[in-house]
């Protein structure tokens, strides 16, 4: 049977690059039972799933910092370790050794990836070069894929262009080094504002919900709210969409 050819509005798409915290793997659940389990190992306590969401909260402000000039350029590692040492704090986590909080950090280069996730990759990645675009930073993205068994093509981070998303310089950037017009690229993410950001780049735009990502603090993203071009139910899906 000769293969599926991909939507004639969508011919011209040679990459599709993906947002990855929340849209290919699940941090939440990830870092709580990461987290639980290892502090189970040392008799440690402390309220891990609280910890983790306001881990993730911070998560914006802190590049936020960095994108308005307030901070040097700093990867998305060392900003997560400023933001844990706060907490641990707060969450009157105590007598940790430093090789702890760094375990602790590094908790974000093992997360695990959606159900749908590596399938759908592989699928997408028979015809398109796929790769995310993530403010993760490289060294984060590649163990995250070698341990996740994520079949990118390469590793689009940030870190690259010195900036954050949703800033132009990342999804532009991210064309360039590909050697391709931004129509010629994809951007695919379970969020709405990672799409609209894309769009204005000029780049193509893939939408599907992961409705549990913030389990029960999750207020937004649970349906695409414009019309991107395509709106999937998962990874998968997506795929069979694109005649895959």
């Amino acid at each position: 049977m000769a293969p599926m050819l991909p939507r004639p509005d969508l011919a011209q798409v040679k990459a599709i690059l993906f947002d990855t915290f929340g849209s290919v793997v699940d941090w939440r659940g990830s870092l709580i039972a990461d987290l639980s389990a290892w502090a189970a190992t040392r008799g440690i306590s402390g309220d891990w799933a609280g910890l983790v969401d306001a881990w993730r909260a911070a998560y914006a402000p802190s590049m936020d910092r960095v994108r308005r000039g307030e901070l040097p350029w700093t990867i998305l590692d060392d900003l997560h370790r400023a933001t844990l040492e706060r907490l641990l704090a707060q969450f009157g986590i105590t007598g940790l050794l430093e090789a702890d909080q760094d375990h602790i950090n590094r908790g974000w280069h093992r997360l695990n990836p959606w159900p749908d996730a590596v399938a759908g990759l592989t699928r997408l990645r028979s015809r398109y070069i796929i790769g995310p675009l993530s403010n993760g930073n490289v060294a984060l993205l590649v163990n995250m894929a070698k341990r996740a068994g994520l079949p990118w093509d390469m590793v689009c981070s940030t870190e690259l262009f010195g900036h954050y998303k949703p800033d132009p310089e990342t999804y532009l950037g991210a064309a360039r080094i590909l050697g391709l017009q931004p129509g010629e690229v994809m951007m695919a993410a379970a969020h709405n504002n990672d799409l609209h950001a894309a769009r204005r780049c000029g780049l193509r735009t893939a939408f599907w919900p992961r409705p549990t990502e913030y389990g029960p603090l999750q207020v937004r993203d649970f349906a695409a709210d414009s019309d991107w071009d395509i709106v999937a139910a998962d990874i998968e899906d997506m795929a069979a969409q694109l005649g895959l």
